[in-house]
């Protein structure tokens, strides 16, 4: 695990210092060593965090064994031991990027497709004179990139690519990604929060010599054409296929040259990689969980009676609001743009832990989205009534003079175009400003629509409303959001994190599973608790979701009111401009008082201004 930094200039161009402070700034990303590439075109920078064969052999940028290309690599290859076989060179370290360096080398880009990992490559060839960017299929791997005035910059975070000069004191702001935050409380692939740089799209590559003029992405996967028209329905069949996929993909990616562990919740999705780690491992899997002094939102408890089952080396800690909030004053400083979730908090503190003791680790990341463990999904079924959709205008209506409760349904139902479905259940069911509401609260309307229509008019098979609510999660939540947030808080403390249930193959059954093995009689991941329940007892997880956040509602009133009197002070929000102030104003009145479902909206304004007032600093 590492982090990149570069460039590529058309016309002859070097900057040595510049890409200095670009890998200085993601330092944390990789400190175990640094290194640097420069010709007449190109620059290239690596941080290095060791994690398999630690010798200097493996330190980048590396050169191929023919010496034409250079590369700089951020991630892991999990299958690198089984594709070395077809280099046809003899491999000089026991590192996975020699393996794809000399397969990219020897093969060509079609090569990728061979690489069951998480990764973003730079591989810059010498004779050509020319740069190729790789991402991996889920995304799990960051990389941002501007290609402007006939320079292409790229970076693992957003820190580092703006210590461009070209960066430095032209800064659109995005107003489309603005808009898209206060909806979603995330900016989507492949829009940043700025003019001019974007996220660069998974499971693509893009070439860039003196002939380009603009970037041509090539897709060599996409979760949409992995749709197949046939499905798996056998009970039996499914869980037995799921079990042999997820411990090869489990036993993949505990390949480590440096001691690792697992975060264990407590859930359904930490407890199965737990238990399966822990089944292959000849010692006890190390496993690290925090708890809250909230008894509402304290999963300890649970996670130590699962330790306790599987024999593990566990190791907890109890959050008080102090710890959480040093980080709640500087989560912009980790995010590089606004960011709204708030389960990065326990994210990093948990994360922080771990690299006490661990160099990796591995998540539960992905079982939701891959087997239907969000109550969205049964709100997309929902919207298939018809008598919900005929008469939902007016029952929206009637809840919104209803208590709370009743005021967030009202606005689930509240929608004005059903293109744009998918994103306003998501916006809802996590608290988030609507469509409308964005209207009325934003100063600067932004010219280009800012919702997400997720078309699936070309797949293979006809999905239902749940699933089209699943590819939605996948294509965007998970990818812009979740593994945004685990990776930018364990990289913070230089711990690596990987994601067993994103394994390709494992997305790939799921995506062709019969939905009534994901979400069966109202239970979620139907399938994947039959498969725990094999490996922990049942009765431990006899008990409602509770997700992994902080008692967000409870602190915006008390521990954590001083971020509210401040971000969304008169003078704060007037000094950027962004949003209207009364609005504000009333929605922080109503919160106050009895609407305690707008909690996420408040969050999502602190944050956005956060963001603006570190901006107006640099």
């Amino acid at each position: 695990m590492c982090g990149i930094a570069g460039y590529y200039s058309i016309q002859p161009f070097r900057d040595e210092e510049t890409l200095k402070k670009m890998t200085d700034a993601i330092a944390h990303r990789g400190p175990d060593s640094d290194g640097f590439f420069f010709d007449e075109h190109s620059g290239l920078g690596h941080r290095r965090l060791s994690i398999i064969d630690l010798s200097s052999a493996a330190n980048q940028p590396m050169y191929s064994h023919n010496s034409r290309y250079v590369m700089v690599f951020n991630g892991e290859i999990f299958n690198f031991q089984e594709i070395a076989s077809q280099v046809t060179t003899d491999l000089k370290t026991h590192s996975d990027s020699e393996v794809i360096l000399e397969l990219l080398s020897q093969k060509g880009t079609e090569a990728v497709n061979l690489l069951n990992g998480m990764f973003t490559i730079a591989l810059y060839d010498k004779q050509e004179k020319s740069l190729s960017i790789f991402r991996d299929r889920l995304g799990v791997k960051p990389i941002f990139y501007s290609f402007q005035n006939g320079k292409f910059v790229f970076a693992s975070e957003l820190k580092a690519l703006l210590q461009f000069p070209d960066f430095k004191s032209n800064r659109n702001k995005n107003q489309k990604a603005i808009a898209q935050y206060l909806n979603i409380g995330y900016i989507a692939e492949p829009n940043t929060i700025y003019e001019g740089i974007y996220k660069f799209p998974a499971g693509s590559y893009a070439k860039i010599d003196s002939t380009t003029s603009e970037l041509d992405f090539s897709f060599y996967w996409k979760p949409e054409e992995n749709v197949d028209q046939n499905i798996v329905s056998d009970f039996t069949t499914a869980k037995n296929k799921l079990n042999d996929l997820m411990r090869s993909s489990v036993q993949m990616r505990m390949i480590s040259d440096v001691p690792f562990g697992t975060f264990l919740s407590g859930g359904i999705d930490s407890s199965l990689i737990t238990a399966m780690a822990q089944s292959v491992s000849a010692d006890p899997v190390k496993t690290f969980s925090i708890g809250f002094k909230e008894s509402g939102f304290n999963e300890s408890e649970y996670a130590k009676k699962v330790s306790r089952h599987l024999h593990t080396e566990h190791y907890e800690f109890m959050v008080t609001y102090e710890e959480a909030i040093e980080l709640a004053d500087n989560i912009v400083d980790v995010t590089d743009e606004p960011f709204a979730d708030p389960s990065i908090i326990p994210t990093m503190l948990v994360s922080k832990l771990a690299r006490q003791y661990v160099t990796m680790t591995l998540s539960g990341d992905g079982g939701d989205e891959l087997f239907m463990g969000y109550g969205a999904y049964k709100w997309a079924e929902r919207f298939q009534n018809p008598l919900l959709t005929t008469f939902r205008k007016p029952l929206s209506g009637i809840l919104s003079m209803l208590p709370s409760k009743y005021k967030r349904v009202s606005e689930l139902l509240n929608y004005a175009d059903p293109k744009f479905l998918r994103s306003h259940i998501f916006s809802q069911e996590q608290y988030f400003f609507s469509a409308q509401e964005i209207e009325n609260l934003l100063i600067e309307k932004p010219k280009e629509e800012f919702r997400i229509d997720l078309n699936t008019s070309s797949l293979k098979r006809k999905l239902s409303a749940k699933e089209e609510q699943a590819l939605f999660d996948l294509r965007y939540y998970l990818k812009d959001d979740l593994l945004v947030k685990v990776d930018r808080a364990s990289m913070k403390y230089s711990l690596e994190a990987r994601t067993p249930f994103l394994d390709y193959r494992v997305v790939e059954f799921a995506l062709n599973l019969n939905e009534n093995l994901k979400l069966k009689n109202g239970t979620s991941k139907y399938l994947l608790k039959e498969l725990l329940y094999d490996y922990v007892p049942r009765e431990y997880f006899d008990r409602p979701k509770w997700g992994f956040s902080i008692p967000l509602k409870h602190w915006l009133k008390k521990e954590l009111k001083h971020l509210v009197d401040f971000y969304l002070s008169k003078e704060m929000v007037e000094k950027h401009g962004v949003v209207k102030y009364e609005t504000v104003k009333n929605i922080i009145s109503r919160f106050m008082k009895r609407e305690e479902y707008l909690y996420n909206r408040i969050w999502n304004l602190i944050i956005l201004h956060q963001w603006f007032e570190k901006e107006k600093r640099q």
